[in-house]
């Protein structure tokens, strides 16, 4: 689904009032975000960048007037991960 930037900015106030927010690569330039957020009652899964110094100014979308936003669902997720033997703590 497409969202109008403005829309997103302007009304839903993203990417700050996202429900969540993470940090998913970094460049020389830019740092890019994963957010999740709500609209009517669905959850929403969309992407952006900000500047990584403060001679960057880069905003959220700032090249897009359409930004791509995928649908999602929460599901619970088992992980497997390497934790220390007993004993070798």
């Amino acid at each position: 689904m497409k969202f109008k930037k403005e829309f997103l900015i302007d009304e839903l106030d993203l990417p700050y009032s996202a429900i969540e927010d993470k940090v998913i690569d970094n460049s020389r330039w830019s740092i890019h975000h994963e957010i999740v957020f709500e609209h009517e009652g669905k959850f929403y899964r969309t992407y952006y960048s900000v500047g990584a110094t403060e001679c960057q100014d880069e905003e959220p979308w700032e090249y897009d007037d359409e930004v791509d936003c995928t649908e999602v669902v929460q599901k619970e997720i088992t992980v497997m991960a390497w934790v220390p033997a007993k004993g070798a703590e």
